[in-house]
């Protein structure tokens, strides 16, 4: 049988035709044009005092549903580690993309006040991550705390002061909720009924689970305002960075009493080990220790009184976790989902009651550890890696997923990106991971960590904890392990 010709013969095709291929033809490219061009948004959900106890991470008694869903389609840092296990300076870290080894912001003074204040010492191009979001075009909102303050803006625990934005140019908008408390350290600190730790009445109670709606206390009101907010940003023609900081679990522990309910049945398992850690740096937990409990302060506390505690930050975590479900699915049905970058970011961890610690302020990894969680579009997530993670890796891995459309004015960044790891290009992108307190450098490997005393730019003491069989061993093994030792003083800044 005779082959037909296949070629086209232009002549024989319709003015009409070739003008509708055309069409078509600069139809599809302007589509894919505009695809390819089109900016992610960005919604950062940051929650205070958040250490990993979810299901997600593998913890069977913690109430999570919500984040344990978001996990299915996102990418779980397991071993994702803050800069400072205080949130003043851990948020300042997350935010310029430096070092405290760089910065020197090592307290909670790191936003507000003190010489590190980001007002009061400018660096070269953006200042913080939202302001650069901010000059590249993006519409930047600002609900919670995101900074150190509860509502970005600077003024002390009793109320006074200007006002002033903490981060100077980076959000168009504040739109935290005050509700009955009217001030953002009162939101902060809040009880039911409009009271807080800071209203010269004398409240101060570790726990109360008295309200029956979620809006009765503050977090529900920042979840309101995420929806209303994302709403508007759904008829915007910029695209979005929005921070979203919850509260809860920080002190003093106050959910909806169906949080607390909620864990009735539940066996909640005792504190890891009662034996403290023979460490400078151990605490006496001031923080935790302030309030006042409804049973009995001993020091240690009895197992009644621990079980009580523990279930009390539970419950909080719970209350969290309700919030950021509704937001979760707001984003859903506004078809934002689709073209939303959503990071859920715990600002450090907490010991609770772990070697007899409650709180964080301390080098050791149960402090550090956090719950790091990154979705984005065009990435297959559902899956979790061992790979090391510092809090300073999520500034530039937002900029790498926002190319290629990105103004890259800003100062240099200390850490590295995260994206091949959640493209599975790479296993990992960093050996180490390390994290500062007070005077003391602690550095993390995918096995052991080291804390390092320093004093004058020397090292005077050292201790090594193995964590390759458990995360909260307080077993100082650096007169056991020389190898090791010796690798991870390497890698302090002019340690010797």
């Amino acid at each position: 049988m005779e082959k037909k010709n296949s070629k086209i013969n232009s002549n024989k095709i319709g003015p009409e035709i070739i003008r509708l291929m055309v069409v078509s033809i600069i139809l599809n490219f302007s589509i894919a044009s505009s695809i390819a061009s089109e900016k992610l948004n960005v919604l950062f959900i940051a929650v205070d005092d958040l250490r990993p106890e979810l299901g997600c991470y593998g913890v069977n008694y913690a109430l999570s549903p919500n984040l344990d869903k978001f996990a299915n389609t996102s990418v779980i840092f397991r071993n994702h580690y803050v800069q400072v296990s205080t949130c003043g300076a851990s948020r300042y870290a997350l935010l310029t993309g430096r070092s405290p080894n760089n910065s020197g912001a090592m307290q909670n003074n790191a936003l507000h006040g003190g010489r590190t204040a980001i007002q009061d010492k400018q660096l070269p191009g953006a200042q913080t991550m939202p302001e650069l979001f901010r000059r590249s075009g993006y519409e930047t909102v600002l609900i919670g705390k995101i900074s150190h303050t509860a509502d970005g803006r600077v003024f002390s625990y009793n109320g006074k002061g200007d006002g002033r934005h903490e981060m100077p140019g980076a959000w168009d908008r504040l739109a935290t909720p005050m509700g009955q408390w009217k001030r953002g350290w009162g939101i902060f600190f809040a009880y039911g009924n409009g009271k807080h730790r800071e209203d010269g009445k004398g409240n101060k109670d570790l726990m109360e689970f008295i309200v029956e709606k979620d809006t009765d206390l503050p977090d529900g009101l920042l979840a309101e305002s995420a929806i209303s907010q994302l709403t508007l940003l759904k008829t915007s023609k910029k695209p979005f960075f929005m921070g979203l900081g919850f509260f809860k679990p920080h002190l003093p522990f106050v959910a909806p009493k169906q949080d607390w309910d909620a864990f009735e049945k539940i066996t909640i398992p005792d504190p890891s080990d009662k034996k403290p850690f023979n460490s400078p740096y151990k605490h006496g937990s001031g923080e935790f220790f302030k309030y006042s409990t409804p049973y009995k302060k001993t020091r240690p506390l009895n197992r009644e009184s621990a079980n009580m505690a523990r279930r009390a930050y539970l419950a909080c975590v719970r209350y969290v976790d309700r919030q950021i479900g509704k937001v979760l699915i707001h984003l859903e049905k506004t078809g934002l989902s689709k073209n939303t970058i959503v990071v859920v970011w715990g600002d450090h961890g907490w010991h609770l009651g772990d070697a007899q610690q409650w709180g964080k302020h301390t080098p050791f990894e149960i402090a550090n550890r956090s719950v790091l969680m990154i979705r984005s579009p065009g990435i297959d997530g559902g899956f979790s890696t061992n790979a090391l993670a510092e809090t300073l890796d999520i500034y530039p891995t937002l900029l790498d997923l926002c190319e290629p459309k990105f103004n890259k004015t800003h100062h240099p960044l200390d850490g590295v990106s995260l994206t091949p790891v959640l493209r599975k290009e790479k296993e990992t992108v960093r050996k180490y991971a390390t994290s500062y307190w007070r005077d003391a450098i602690s550095v993390r490997s995918k096995t052991h960590r080291l804390v390092a005393k320093m004093k004058d730019g020397k090292i005077v003491n050292k201790e090594l904890y193995d964590l390759s069989e458990r995360l909260d061993t307080v077993d100082n093994v650096a007169s056991k392990g020389s190898a090791i030792l010796e690798e991870l003083t390497k890698q302090i800044p002019n340690g010797k």
